[in-house]
């Protein structure tokens, strides 16, 4: 899945996971997807590194207790379940 037609060539796709995936969404359509609004106002989400609740609003974001990067891909943003976490420590 090394070029998906987003302009870059990250390694990974949209089906990615882990820091794979929140690597390939900072990066598509030259990082301007990661800061675009998911459609429906966000999903509710726990990080997957303290457990703290919060709402993914933008495609890639960040917990605001422990500063953990989340993302979805546009073809998963439909559910919860799909957003996946960089690791610990990870930093934009």
């Amino acid at each position: 899945m090394g070029n998906c037609g987003c302009g870059h060539s990250a390694g990974a796709g949209p089906f990615a996971e882990g820091r794979d995936l929140v690597e390939f969404v900072s990066l598509a359509h030259g990082g301007a997807l990661k800061n675009q609004s998911l459609p429906g106002g966000g999903l509710p989400t726990e990080c997957q590194g303290c457990g703290a609740a919060f709402t993914l609003g933008t495609f890639v974001a960040s917990c605001p207790e422990c500063g953990g990067v989340h993302a979805v891909s546009p073809p998963r943003c439909g559910d919860s379940a799909n957003i996946q976490f960089a690791g610990v420590g990870y930093q934009l």
